[in-house]
């Protein structure tokens, strides 16, 4: 959800760039007390006081900072990232985030990400955040611009390839066992070429001890935290890309191997193109390109006129539908 309001405390050469810009601009003006100038702009008003203070509100608020004061005035990425102005939000740590978890085709990848203040500015810089806000394109471009400022030591990729994903679901029952193990494994491979990094930031999908008991040695001595929205934090953001960049990477790929488009997500244009390799393929290429715990899956193969019987002993367990949530499987 947008914000609807933001204030900013401005510097004498900003306040006076800010009141030109305003006043050359198709702006209504309006009477306010105590301020040098006070707009009507798009959907939101604009008052700069005579304190300094830039006080920005309404629905239009978050565009206009973005793309009118940002860039003009500050001249300085500030929306998303109010936490990385703070520094000991940006101390030396790491983020994990995750992609493909509720996509029926390709793998489950992870992704652990080591920032400290220098490298959190940079990302900053670069447009790092949390990949659900960004479209496919924007996700390739700072995702390779990431990856190259990290370089392979300051972050750590898991991807569980269909096949993998299956067996080791038939054997966990839980997508969220699974996925901390996947989390687990990145921390664990990350500590490999920062064993200094003193703690992990992660969003809260289920009780910090299953990530806990999957750590090894290494691992058992960082301090992890999980959270609602950890996408917030600049580390957690940057894996969030970087995962769904692998993921979508590995998806195409699975396209050319198999001569198919695999889509994202589990719509009814993911269940059709399923169909159309189960007639083509057999019903145990479902194994080898997605994830049969899926009621997807089942689905599937009633259309084509197969039973869960044809996907063997890896493709037997099914998803648990939580009953508070409708329609959401682990």
């Amino acid at each position: 959800m947008k914000k609807t309001s933001y204030t900013f405390v401005l510097n004498s050469e900003q306040q006076a760039s800010l009141k030109t810009l305003l006043e050359m601009g198709n702006y209504k003006r309006k009477p306010v007390p105590h301020t040098t100038i006070a707009v009507e702009a798009d959907n939101c008003v604009v008052n700069l006081y005579t304190s300094g203070k830039c006080l920005v509100q309404g629905s239009g608020a978050e565009d206009f900072v973005l793309f009118f004061l940002e860039p003009n005035v500050l001249q300085c990425a500030t929306v998303g990232y109010e936490e990385i102005l703070n520094p000991d939000l940006v101390a030396p740590h790491m983020g994990i985030d995750e992609s493909g978890k509720g996509d029926f085709f390709g793998p489950l990848t992870a992704c652990a990400v080591y920032v400290d203040p220098d490298l959190a500015h940079a990302m900053q810089e670069l447009g790092v955040k949390d990949c659900k806000q960004m479209t496919d394109k924007a996700i390739f471009f700072v995702g390779a611009k990431t990856r190259q400022l990290l370089t392979p030591k300051r972050f750590s990729l898991v991807s569980i390839g269909p096949e993998a994903y299956n067996r080791l679901y038939a054997k966990m029952r839980n997508v969220n066992t699974l996925l901390a193990w996947a989390h687990a494994r990145c921390i664990e491979n990350l500590l490999e070429t920062v064993p200094g990094c003193p703690r992990a930031v992660a969003d809260q999908f289920g009780a910090k001890q299953v990530i806990e008991r999957a750590l090894m040695k290494k691992g058992r001595s960082i301090k992890l935290e999980q959270r609602h929205k950890a996408e917030s934090d600049i580390a957690v953001a940057a894996a969030s890309v970087l995962a769904r960049e692998a993921f979508l990477r590995s998806l195409a790929k699975l396209g050319e191997v198999h001569g198919a488009t695999f889509h994202k997500g589990a719509s009814e244009q993911v269940k059709d193109a399923a169909a159309g390799l189960v007639k083509k393929s057999g019903p145990d290429i479902l194994l080898r390109t997605a994830k049969c715990h899926f009621r997807t899956a089942d689905q599937v193969l009633a259309a084509t006129g197969h039973t869960r019987a044809a996907l063997g002993p890896d493709g037997q367990v099914t998803s648990r539908v939580i009953p508070t949530q409708k329609g959401k499987e682990k």
